[in-house]
Order: structure tokens, then C-alpha cells, then sequence
């Protein structure tokens, strides 16, 4: 006797179906996965680069006030004949006042942009604006503060060559106080450099 056989034909378009929806959740999963600790990333960025911007701008501000109220007079016994020194006697103190002051202003309106930076931290836009400005105020703190730099190693010092005396004998306590503000001034343009990197770190892709 022959026996027949039936065989059932299984249509494969729901085994492909079923087999593709696995695939598009895990590739979801993965990239929700890489993006949630890259927004961490550059947000703790941006937090750092705000307090830094704090510090820079009470380190500017700082060499502002310092430079503009720093005066000595010296003592004489007649009030005919006294001599005093102030910023204004010298024009590159004048651009180290001109040049911090600006400088401290940036850093004050940079700070909403920084919060933007924060609370966006993929944004690319203030971050790129942050950093276009970020150069030139880090490039104008430095110049500012190597141009006092200059005056005030000639003021403690002299120059025997051209018979400019040691200013800062007679005015210790006035080249003291602009002294300290040139150094405050440096540091501010040193953490200007670090937000610069930090923001090239913040602005990376990947």
C-alpha cells in the first residue's frame, strides 16, 4: 500500500517580520545608551566652565580695582613739593586698567550663555559663540598683562643703559599693589586658555 503524504508550506515573512523588530529595539537601546553619557560628559563640561568663568572674571575684576585705586604719595615736609604716583601716570597701566575692565564686562555676559550650555549640553551654537569670543579675551588679558609686565620689571629694576632709575624704590607700595595685579591678570588669561580646551572637548562629536 502507498501511503500519501501532505506536507504544510510555513510562509517565512512573519519569521523575517519577527526577526527585524529585535533588531531596530537593540539598535535604539544602544544609541539612547551612547547618547545619555555624552550629554553627562558635556554637561559636567559645562559646569566646570562656568565656575571657571567666575573665577576669571573675580581674578579680572580684581586686577581692574587693584590697578585704579592703587596711589602713593611720598611723604614730604613741605606740601609744595610732593610726588605721586597713579596708574593714569603711565599709559600702559591706562590699557592694563581699559583692557581687564572689558575683559571682566565679557565674562559677566558670558555667564547666561554658559547656563545655556548647562541646561543644553548637546547645543553647539553658544558653545561656538563662547569660543570665538573666549580667543579674543584670553589673547587681549595676556597682552594686557605681559605690556604691565614689561613697565614694572623696568620700575623695579631700571635700565642703566638709557639712566632709567629704579622707580619702585621710592613707590614700593604702589608697584607692590600693581605687581600682584599683573599676576591676577596672568591667571585670569591662563583660565581662559583651560575653558578654550575645555570647550574643544565639548564641542567633539564623539
Amino acid at each position: 500500500m502507498e501511503t500519501s503524504s501532505t506536507s504544510i508550506n510555513i510562509p517565512e515573512t512573519k519569521s523575517k517580520s519577527k526577526g527585524k523588530a529585535p533588531l531596530s529595539t537593540t539598535s535604539k537601546a544602544v544609541g539612547f545608551g551612547v547618547q545619555q553619557p555624552r550629554r553627562g560628559v558635556k554637561k559636567g563640561i559645562a559646569v566646570g566652565d562656568f565656575i571657571l568663568r567666575l573665577c576669571a572674571m573675580a581674578a579680572t575684576m580684581g586686577a581692574a580695582i587693584t590697578v585704579g585705586i592703587a596711589d602713593q604719595t611720598l611723604p614730604f615736609f613741605t606740601q609744595f613739593f610732593q610726588f605721586q604716583a597713579q596708574y593714569d601716570d603711565l599709559p600702559t597701566l591706562v590699557f592694563f586698567l581699559i583692557a581687564n575692565s572689558i575683559v571682566a564686562g565679557y565674562l559677566i555676559l558670558s555667564l547666561p550663555f554658559s547656563i545655556i550650555c548647562i541646561i543644553r549640553p548637546l547645543a553647539t551654537t553658544p558653545r561656538l559663540l563662547l569660543v570665538i569670543f573666549d580667543a579674543a579675551m584670553a589673547g587681549l588679558t595676556i597682552a594686557a598683562a605681559s605690556a604691565s609686565a614689561s613697565i614694572i620689571y623696568l620700575a623695579h629694576n631700571g635700565n642703566p643703559n638709557t639712566n632709567w632709575l629704579p622707580f619702585c624704590q621710592q613707590f614700593g607700595d604702589f608697584c607692590q599693589a600693581v605687581s600682584g595685579a599683573a599676576v591676577g591678570s596672568f591667571i585670569a588669561g591662563a583660565i581662559l586658555l583651560f575653558i578654550l580646551i575645555l570647550s574643544a572637548f565639548a564641542l567633539k562629536r564623539t
